[in-house]
């Protein structure tokens, strides 16, 4: 008989949950301890292979331009892949050299020009971190001479073994305007895969808060929610590859998705820069400037935002109380090319956010005040050095302070809740690379070595709305070091039309636990030429740590003295099984299907729980977990003057109790260990669809449409009526389906028009105006969830942004 999972708060709890700080998770990636054996062979591997680069999927094109007598000719030169939204044009130097930067791995057309000359046109593979070195020669044109250009087909990459989505340039060039903190995170969301829960949490595959950002090649294994961390607005990045499987080994810790952005601007010689101002509803302002110079062997790149807001949380009652935040980020990047084999880089950022807690009814009249700030500071060094045009290596260190706060007025009910936490992280990977025949080799070592920081108390405003035996004051303090470390190697093999990629990952985590496994990784594709198809399917063995904010606070014996029955079992890392097979097929050049099947299988299948009433999370686990879904994407990347995409989704995820580790009070406590059932997971929305089309009407004028669906999340909800209506207010529950247990379905439709108010070689001013939810729909994201509270998604709004770049 199916039973579902045990209540974990009284109602009221539920609604108050919202907003309030969900916690995140720190994950890894796989099993039981390896033997001393495998550990040697890969560290052998470490020190013998060959090749690295900073970001996973990203090359360097080296080119030099010759005219007939083998003089460097300065020309222009075009890269175009649409399967990677790249199309960039360049200029090389007098010498007729260029270094092309950043570009994601794939098939790309070049074109060559100069004026009195025969253009050329061809492709270059870019699979290796290790830059592709090519040298042309132009022919002098004769008189009359008419050259048609075909150029080759490069939306299906035929070399693909998983599920990876690139956002290039030109998307975030004409996306749609966020609310500040959400451009990056509305960009990821719209790719299939993606749910998007109430304030601006991502959640892959059905993964709670599992999201790995990879920052110019360092990862970020904390939680990146808006709740808890500042935001890297879409404006700072040049490029965003975007993975749901086939995981490269060099990637653990946090694997329900990954996202890898490049902040890098691969803007060419001299003085660049690009500054944009934004204005809109709910007293929304945003400004962003950025310059970059590069100069012989240099570049240096400064960038500096801020942004103020009314709605930066979604509030869990139509009336949108105290929910303002500022929010503001510096950066600098240099980087120097020794020699020609030789490059060094620093980056330095800077970001902090201000923002205040959303207010339910009963807190908004009882006058309640909750302030939240979420700082980091970060510097990394980069350092890489080619032995061979077929060896690399490269090493990247990082060191970074972040922290939260959470401050409570006397007025707060029913808890006034405080904290101080954060953690202090140094990150050193060293990698090698090398290209030897059909074989795409990479192996690396990582050490990951942190010092995490709680503080923690509170003081019980409303006692009728906790336990009997609750103490009416807490306080805790603790520290603890966090040790991790892991060894990887993989390889990609290309033999005629099959690819097959393989990796093994071996981790090592130490903070309240202490755990090791070995990852390995598979993948195949087979191409099919005539039909422009690849087949494709993978396994990926992952091993995800346990979430460590709150995690000190969460297994401390001091929180015995919260209630008279309390459960304490440590969070032991969680073990995966992810399967996906699919297919990309190209139609006529001028349309792309990616079709994809998947399953995930957990055991301590890893979420999260709201301490008492304080809106400050725990981690927790579950004797498993099992999703599965189907996805599919088609793209336009130009025809004629129409691009765009349709995305939709398929999901069913459950988690099975009894749980497995966590903290759990009172009646929570007594249940916890002895209840078996399945519920449905947080994230459990069958469907979910985006799209976004975008139609040139002039040759400086373009519009825009689209927009996003959901049908529904789960919610448990047992109590009354009238204590919802009290919290909450009547329209909200309206919107939900009791009988159903779920959220009604969502819909947004979105348009933009934006036109190039100027046009110059050199500098360029465009404008661009949105309406979000046109349809002006009563959207709620989450209700009464289990672990999610309430959220209700923005009205109908208005923005717009002018921008110059030069």
């Amino acid at each position: 008989m199916e039973t579902k999972a045990p209540d974990r708060r009284k109602v009221l709890r539920r609604f108050i949950a919202n907003g309030k700080a969900s916690a995140s998770r720190r994950a890894r990636s796989e099993s039981a301890t390896p033997h001393l054996r495998l550990v040697r062979l890969l560290i052998f591997l470490v020190l013998n292979l060959s090749s690295l680069h900073g970001q996973s999927n990203t090359g360097e094109l080296r080119l030099k331009v010759l005219d007939p007598d083998g003089t460097g000719l300065q020309s222009s030169v075009l890269l175009v892949c649409d399967a990677n939204q790249v199309r960039r044009t360049y200029m090389t130097d007098e010498s007729g050299s260029l270094e092309a930067k950043g570009l994601p791995f794939g098939i790309y057309r070049i074109e060559i020009s100069r004026i009195g000359f025969i253009p050329y046109s061809g492709s270059v593979e870019i699979r290796s971190a290790i830059p592709a070195n090519l040298q042309f020669r132009l022919s002098i044109a004769p008189n009359r001479t008419t050259v048609v250009v075909e150029g080759r087909d490069t939306q299906v990459d035929p070399y693909r073994t998983g599920t990876l989505n690139r956002v290039g340039s030109d998307t975030m060039e004409y996306a749609g305007i966020a609310l500040p903190g959400r451009s990056v995170i509305d960009l990821v969301s719209s790719q299939p895969g993606w749910i998007l829960e109430s304030n601006g949490s991502l959640h892959p595959r059905g993964s709670e808060y599992q999201t790995q950002y990879v920052i110019d090649g360092v990862p970020l294994t904390d939680n990146r929610s808006p709740t808890v961390a500042p935001q890297i607005e879409a404006a700072h990045v040049e490029s965003m590859n975007v993975l749901t499987a086939n995981f490269p080994a060099e990637y653990g810790r946090k694997l329900g998705g990954v996202v890898e952005i490049s902040t890098l601007q691969d803007t060419g010689r001299g003085l660049h820069g690009r500054v944009s101002v934004s204005g809109g509803s709910f007293g929304n302002a945003a400004e962003y400037a950025m310059v970059q110079y590069s100069w012989g062997k240099n570049t240096l790149g400064i960038s500096a935002e801020g942004a103020l807001t009314d709605r930066y949380l979604d509030p869990p009652v139509l009336q949108n109380f105290t929910n303002h935040a500022s929010s503001n980020d510096f950066a600098a990047h240099y980087e120097r090319d020794l020699t020609d084999r030789d490059r060094l880089g620093l980056t330095l950022r800077h970001e902090q956010t201000l923002f205040q807690v959303p207010n339910e009814l009963v807190q908004q009249a009882a006058g309640q005040r909750q302030d939240r700030g979420a700082f980091e500071t970060m510097g990394i060094f980069s350092y890489q050095h080619m032995f061979s045009t077929s060896l690399l290596v490269d090493v990247r260190a990082m060191a970074r302070d972040s922290s939260e706060r959470l401050n409570s007025n006397d007025s707060s009910t029913p808890i006034i809740a405080g904290q101080q936490r954060g953690f202090r992280e140094g990150y050193l990977k060293a990698s090698i690379s090398a290209h030897r025949d059909v074989h795409e080799l990479k192996a690396g070592i990582e050490l990951d070595y942190g010092s995490v920081r709680e503080q923690f108390n509170y003081k019980i405003a409303d006692p009728s709305q906790f336990d009997d035996g609750t103490p009416l004051t807490f306080n805790f303090s603790g520290r603890k070091l966090d040790r991790e470390q892991a060894i990887y190697a993989q390889d990609l093999i290309r033999l005629g039309r099959w690819t097959l990629s393989a990796g093994l990952r071996w981790d090592h985590y130490q903070l309240v636990v202490e755990k090791s496994a070995l990852s390995p990784r598979l993948g195949i594709a087979w191409y099919w030429p005539k039909t422009d198809m690849v087949f494709h399917a993978s396994y990926d063995r992952v091993f995800q740590t346990p979430a460590f904010e709150n995690i000190l606070l969460a297994s401390s014996p001091a929180v015995v003295a919260l209630n008279p029955q309390v459960l304490r079992v440590p969070v032991q890392p969680s073990y995966g099984n992810f399967y996906e097979a699919g297919m990309t097929k190209g139609f006529t050049r001028k349309l792309k299907l990616d079709l994809s099947y998947y399953q995930r299988l957990f055991s301590n299948y890893a979420d999260d729980d709201v301490l008492l009433d304080t809106g400050i999370s725990v981690p927790i686990a579950f004797r498993k977990g099992k999703i599965y879904g189907a996805e599919s994407r088609l793209e336009i990347p130009r025809w004629g003057p129409i691009s765009g995409y349709l995305s939709y989704s398929y999901l069913v995820g459950f988690g099975y109790t009894p749980i497995t580790g966590g903290l759990f009070l009172g009646n929570d406590a007594s249940t916890a260990l002895l209840d078996v059932g399945r519920f449905p997971i947080t994230q459990d929305q069958r469907n979910t669809a985006s799209s976004r089309f975008r139609y040139q009407l002039f040759s400086r004028v373009w519009a825009a449409f689209g927009g996003s669906f959901g049908s529904g999340l789960p919610t448990e909800f047992n109590g009354s009526k009238q204590d919802a209506i009290e919290h909450l207010g009547t329209v909200i529950l309206d919107r939900i389906n009791f009988a159903r247990g779920r959220v009604r379905p969502s819909l947004a439709l979105n348009a933009s028009i934006g036109a190039d108010l100027l046009r110059r070689d050199r500098v360029t001013v465009r404008l661009q105006a949105d309406v979000k939810n046109l349809n002006n729909r009563f959207n709620v994201i989450n209700f009464a969830g289990l672990f999610s509270g309430t959220g209700i998604a923005p009205p109908r709004s208005f923005a717009m942004r002018l921008m110059t770049e030069f």
